[in-house]
């Protein structure tokens, strides 16, 4: 075994005694990313509660990925049902140590202008839901182990565009909620991370006409999120990082003049 192979397993030997008493609660956790995102945690020796409406699609991806039943509990979670989100904190076995939102949901922007029910879905799938459930989960201050937060966004919400401006004002109100979130939990040395991301070759982005050179593969964009760092913002991708800063820096009249 050559010295990079040797280092490479002891390195994973290491965080796998650092993590096994580690949980991960992942909030809308049948997601595409999400579920890659399972994978890497367990892999390091996290155990991952793995929160979703669809409980028969995650016991597959645990079946067919062949997890370690002892590292992965599925449970039940409706971001949409806020009445039932304490019970849902409250029942939990262990609480985690990093929580991750991925739940999310997408509608066109000229269905959402449409048909408010679609648009009001998008708002409580991508934000309401998650400030309900996350503070929640950072009021809790018996919670000594808390020492994370993730939540993932979009670059639709970086700047207000006529193509997609209903679902972006639900990412863009998230972004900013967990910006302040992170300024709250500060004192208790909480860190708190935005993933921002662009196209992703997901299941939500089905049917869409998107730039093929840019899509990002699900492993992908799950290896930042479970390489978090200290750093507010996550980009995934060199050509998002440049359009995120293109994005934000340029002036109202340029924007306006993008699709």
């Amino acid at each position: 075994m050559s010295v990079y192979y040797l280092s490479v397993y002891s390195l994973k030997i290491y965080l796998c005694i650092m993590n096994s008493n580690k949980t991960v609660l992942i909030l809308g956790a049948n997601s595409d990313v999400a579920k890659q995102a399972i994978k890497l945690y367990t892999n390091q020796g996290y155990s991952v509660v793995a929160a979703s409406r669809n409980l028969k699609s995650l016991e597959s991806f645990a079946d067919e990925n062949y997890l370690e039943k002892s590292k992965i509990e599925i449970k039940y979670f409706d971001a949409n049902e806020f009445c039932s989100h304490q019970n849902f904190y409250d029942e939990l076995s262990v609480k985690p140590n990093i929580v991750v939102y991925a739940a999310g949901f997408l509608v066109g922007n000229q269905e959402a202008l449409k048909s408010f029910d679609r648009a009001f879905e998008m708002m409580k799938t991508n934000y309401a839901g998650a400030v309900s459930i996350l503070n929640i989960i950072t009021m809790d201050q018996s919670n000594k182990n808390l020492e994370r937060i993730i939540g993932l966004s979009s670059l639709s919400g970086v700047r207000g565009r006529k193509s997609n401006f209903v679902y972006g004002s639900t990412k863009s109100a998230f972004t900013q909620y967990l910006a302040g979130l992170r300024q709250e939990l500060n004192s208790r040395k909480i860190i708190v991370n935005v993933l921002v991301s662009g196209y992703i070759n997901t299941k939500i982005n089905e049917g869409l006409d998107l730039n093929q050179s840019l899509l990002m593969e699900p492993d992908y964009v799950a290896k930042h999120i479970v390489n978090a760092g200290k750093s507010f913002t996550i980009v995934p991708n060199w050509k998002w990082k440049i359009i995120y800063w293109i994005l934000k820096m340029s002036p109202e009249f340029f924007v306006a003049r993008l699709p």
